[in-house]
């Protein structure tokens, strides 16, 4: 079985890890903060990092052929757990504007930091891609 590195042109070069692995119809898609195309976080709460994190996810998934509904697995770790809990019905709208209501297996976990230190939100997640 043949192993695809997937790197978006759009977003930052990665250093000393990929963006997503697609390995058959499987795609491991790299934890993701909120980092714009320059590599800065972007500004803003939690909602705000929620989208940019989620649109890095799903732009790697996306080159790497896939979409919203092939997700089958997504992390969610974050340094604040309850800043997560009192945006959730605008956080779960976002979701729905990005990747619709076919929900995938999902965890939250709270840690005490990322490794951008201004990172509130990181998305890891796994999609399957295909019969």
């Amino acid at each position: 079985m043949s192993r695809q590195i997937v790197n978006p042109p759009s977003l930052v070069r990665p250093s000393g890890f990929a963006h997503g692995v697609r390995v058959g119809p499987l795609v491991y898609l790299g934890g993701q903060t909120a980092m714009d195309a320059h590599g800065d976080i972007v500004p803003g709460g939690i909602v705000e990092q929620f989208v940019q994190a989620f649109s890095n996810v799903l732009t790697t998934l996306q080159t790497a052929g896939g979409s919203p509904e092939d997700l089958v697995d997504v992390t969610i770790y974050l340094t604040d757990v309850e800043a997560y809990q009192a945006n959730g019905r605008e956080i779960g709208r976002r979701w729905r504007e990005m990747a619709g209501t076919e929900y995938p297996a999902m965890a939250g976990i709270g840690v005490t930091r990322l490794w951008q230190p201004e990172a509130l939100i990181e998305i890891q997640a796994v999609a399957h891609i295909g019969d």
